[in-house]
């Protein structure tokens, strides 16, 4: 038996045993006559000491144990003189009898510690030096923890959990495919799935009218701190039902999430807004509501001062920051600087300063008198000790660059705490968006979403104001899930395929399964699935899905520690019928 306890399990109450634990030298100290060793395993630190004068071997032994070394010790549990009550295990330390070395360690390339000296690119590269990092671990735990709840909460509802294929057919819209070459069927290839989305829609179908999955999905998509080229999603699906009962059902697990993993009791409904809404107040379709700062359009305000960066443009709007009006001049030249960057791309910022003692300070006073002012200050329901910040351009662009805006200066102020959640749904999404590349309509969701039934006349007469019966759960400014009520009739399933470009002949070769499915009773369903890592990441208040994977990939898709993607041998790429061009 390599240990009888684990190293953050022992007390007061285990005083006077002989025990014997195994793990890693997290730090030695030598005092001169006394040494002490950190023990450290998954469930904690123990502290080990040695006495010259009463084992001067154990203690030479003591003194040539390395960081990370692994060893087994044996000796008596005693009261610690120097307790340490920041660790659970600090009241007590181990008077060592025994040290056996199980495994030498060379120094680590960064520290073992919570504020590690390691990048991440570092970090990554030796990831299972990493994942012995408290904050690595304690990610994970939380990560192990919720899919045990998930689990529990599912099944108490009889959803069933069923696994679908890996290897399926490549199919069109959406992200681009992992594609894989098949050696047994020359010149054909499998993709690996973006979703389990056609197959959870054929297990309703099926007559499996609860079903989920914690499933792996693929996206070949370019990379940012909330994507990895393969994630993990909890994938639903339920029948005979209607949106209100995918909402509550939902939310209720979010709920029991937030209840078990953070003691958090919400007892109220989730808010809800339409993406029309979302739009207009927040600039995106994933707001952040811990904090107000609206979006205010003030272009008819503005109109007529021979002012033509606003007069010349479609939109007009800002928000209003309160208290911020000592913002410096500096800290505005900032702002500025920020909204002009390249992935934001406003071409400037105005602001106005509303005074403690009343009075408008803007940075266009050559244009507009402070009367003029005023009526901005109203409409942005501002009060002495505001800042207001305002851009304009064309409303498709401003709101968005307006978003960006708003969630720094939320940040900056403080408003966007880690520890506080604000959840929310929003619903009546846009069935199609228009693409000016392809100059043809995509799927907002994908081509399964089922419009509004009192928006179906409109498919053909006016595709751009149809609104899809889908819906997104929000938590702090990141989409957690997205689902819709699905299209289970075949006539309807035609119009959309027809809407989005498909000719027959392409819609039966790419979705002939599904649609000859419908033709043998399909039932009203509707699903969603939820971003298992995002949700991870939100409870470990982290804000890189990478922190929360096992063994992620970089920020350009690389997995640096096994160093892949990699060539394969020209053997294997004449069985699998490949040639490589360059």
């Amino acid at each position: 038996m390599y240990r009888t306890h684990t190293c953050g399990e022992l007390r007061q109450a285990h005083i006077n045993q002989t025990v014997t634990l195994s793990g890693w030298v997290q730090r030695t100290r030598d005092l001169g006559g006394m040494s002490f060793v950190d023990l450290r395993d998954r469930y904690g630190i123990t502290q080990l000491a040695f006495n010259n004068e009463t084992n001067a071997d154990l203690y030479e032994q003591s003194r040539k144990l390395g960081r990370e070394f692994v060893i087994q010790t044996t000796g008596k549990v005693v009261e610690r003189y120097s307790k340490n009550l920041t660790i659970p295990t600090g009241e007590i330390e181990i008077l060592v009898e025994t040290i056996t070395i199980l495994s030498k360690s060379e120094t680590p390339p960064f520290t073992i510690e919570d504020e590690t000296d390691g990048g991440e690119e570092l970090r990554l590269k030796y990831r299972y030096i990493d994942l012995r990092r408290n904050a690595a671990r304690k990610h994970l735990e939380v990560r192990h923890k919720m899919a045990q709840e998930v689990r529990r909460y599912l099944d108490d509802l009889n959803f069933l959990e069923v696994e679908t294929p890996v290897l399926i057919k490549s199919t069109p819209e959406g992200a681009r495919d992992f594609v894989v070459p098949s050696r047994l069927h020359k010149g054909t290839f499998y993709a690996l799935p973006q979703s389990p989305q056609v197959f959870k829609q054929l297990l309703m179908v099926s007559g499996f009218d609860r079903y989920f999955q914690i499933v792996k999905c693929f996206r070949d998509e370019d990379f940012r701190s909330d994507r990895q080229p393969e994630f993990t999603q909890i994938d639903c699906e339920m029948a005979f039902v209607e949106q209100e009962d995918i909402l509550k059902t939902f939310e209720g697990l979010a709920k029991h999430l937030f209840k078990k993993l953070k003691d958090i009791d919400y007892t109220e409904p989730y808010p809800r807004m339409t993406f029309a809404e979302a739009m207009e107040n927040y600039g995106n379709d994933r707001p952040d509501i811990r904090f107000e700062m609206k979006i205010k359009n003030i272009t008819e305000l503005t109109r007529g001062a021979d002012f033509k960066v606003f007069d010349e443009a479609e939109f007009v709007g800002g928000i209003c920051v309160e208290g911020a009006w000592e913002y410096t001049r500096k800290q505005l030249d900032a702002l500025t600087e920020y909204v002009k960057r390249p992935q934001i791309g406003a071409k400037g910022l105005v602001y106005v300063r509303f005074g403690t003692d009343g009075s408008l300070k803007s940075s266009v006073d050559k244009f507009y008198n402070e009367e003029k002012l005023k009526t901005w200050a109203a409409a942005f329901g501002a009060k002495p000790g505001d800042l207001m910040l305002i851009l304009s351009g064309t409303k498709k662009a401003t709101l968005p660059q307006l978003s960006e805006l708003r969630l720094e200066m939320g940040k900056q102020l403080g408003f966007r705490k880690g520890d506080t959640f604000a959840p929310l749904w929003v619903l009546d999404f846009p069935l199609l968006e228009w693409n000016e590349e392809s100059h043809r309509y995509h799927a907002m969701h994908h081509p399964f979403t089922s419009p509004k039934i009192e928006d179906i006349g409109k498919m053909y007469t006016a595709p751009g104001e149809v609104r899809a019966n889908a819906y997104d759960l929000v938590v702090n400014g990141s989409e957690v899930g997205g689902g819709s009520i699905r299209i289970f009739d075949s006539n309807l399933q035609k119009q959309m395929f027809d809407l989005l470009g498909f000719t027959p002949e392409e819609a039966e070769k790419q979705f002939g399964f599904l649609i000859n499915a419908f033709r043998y009773g399909a039932p009203p369903h509707g699903g969603i699935a939820l971003g298992f890592d995002r949700l991870v990441s939100i409870f470990n208040n982290t804000d890189s899905i990478r922190d929360v994977i096992a063994f992620p990939k970089n920020n350009g898709g690389r997995d640096i520690m096994i160093e892949t993607p990699s060539e394969i041998a020209e053997d294997q790429l004449k069985e699998l019928h490949l040639l490589i061009r360059n």
